[in-house]
């Protein structure tokens, strides 16, 4: 049995998911299509618990929660407006701010922000498939005018590295990280984390890309002269940097603090990746295609260890194995 359809339309959702009994329902149906399995003994005959909304293994007589290993566990929030929630963030074509969040569901600030970050901690998973064949790569820095150096040297950003795939004169998927410094080790480190060995991976002149045929890469590193030229040299790269600022002046008003950027950068990333197919995204920040807690009120608001601008959710096993790419 294949899992349950997802609403296509506003009126559409609000017929299917008007209350929680129906929200239920349709987590049930998403995480075991074809009937419920225990996850620790493998029976496939359980007792329903209404009352704490769990299932009870007849065999092992283990109890699993419904809600258990997605954003919604241990949440207070009704699970229609948990499910409005996820409709909205991957609807709106542009993304929404916390503030327009906030608005749209009648939440406070706060829980807006926190909700919104659950659910971009499933927008991005562990062991996703590298990027393949012929691959442009680059960094940028993010942020506001700020005093001190230029260029690679600057002061102040934060610097992204972003690797895109060349499919003739369109793109295929994205990857975009975080990354301390645009030095040789952090960038190989970038390309051998998120490229394939073999890729043909195009660059600028940069010396810290010259490591990359002795990581077992296809290196084809363009001078680009003119800082100018570097649109005509990288084209696709480019472009996504350009979109992604936009992006974040548009939508979030240029306000993204440090220590949350990779969030918003996984957000972009899952949205550009999906462009084509945006309603197949809603079970998956839901967290029903695969087991994904999002981070806590006090992750969020903390200082990250180690002085990290950001930790990546660990995302464990799928419901059945399955994964979307991000």
């Amino acid at each position: 049995m294949p899992r349950p359809d997802f609403p296509r339309t506003v009126l559409e959702f609000q017929r299917q998911f008007r209350t929680e009994e129906t929200c239920l329902q349709y987590l049930i149906d998403s995480r075991w299509p074809e009937r419920f399995v225990c996850p620790r003994c493998g029976w496939r005959e359980a007792y329903w618990k209404a009352g704490r909304k769990l299932f009870q293994c007849k065999q092992c007589r283990y109890q699993t929660s419904v809600t258990a290993g997605t954003v919604l566990h241990r949440s207070k929030m009704p699970l229609p407006q948990w499910f409005w929630a996820a409709y909205l963030v991957t609807t709106h074509t542009p993304g929404l701010s916390a503030l327009q969040f906030a608005r749209q569901l009648g939440l406070h600030y706060e829980t807006a922000f926190l909700m919104l970050h659950k659910l971009r901690a499933a927008m991005v998973r562990e062991r996703r498939e590298r990027l393949g064949g012929t691959v442009e790569a680059d960094e940028t820095y993010l942020g506001g005018e700020r005093s001190g150096k230029r260029g690679r040297g600057a002061l102040g950003k934060v610097l992204v590295a972003g690797a895109v795939e060349v499919r003739g004169k369109t793109m295929g998927r994205v990857r975009l990280r975080v990354i301390r410094s645009a030095a040789g080790e952090q960038l190989i480190g970038f390309v051998k984390a998120d490229i394939e060995e073999g890729a043909s991976v195009i660059t600028d002149g940069w010396p810290g890309y010259s490591g990359l045929k002795a990581a077992g890469y296809k290196h084809v590193a363009k001078v680009e002269g003119e800082p100018a030229r570097a649109m005509e040299i990288l084209p696709h790269i480019h472009l996504i940097f350009s979109n992604l600022k936009t992006w974040l002046l548009g939508t979030h008003h240029g306000s993204v603090r440090k220590q949350h950027m990779q969030a918003y950068l996984n957000e972009f990333t899952f949205r550009f990746n999906r462009r084509r197919t945006p309603m197949a995204a809603f079970q998956t920040v839901l967290g029903l295609i695969d087991e994904r807690l999002g981070p806590t009120y006090a992750g969020l608001y903390g200082i990250a260890k180690g002085g990290q601008e950001w930790a990546h959710p660990t995302p464990t096993r799928g419901a059945d194995g399955s994964q979307p790419d991000t």
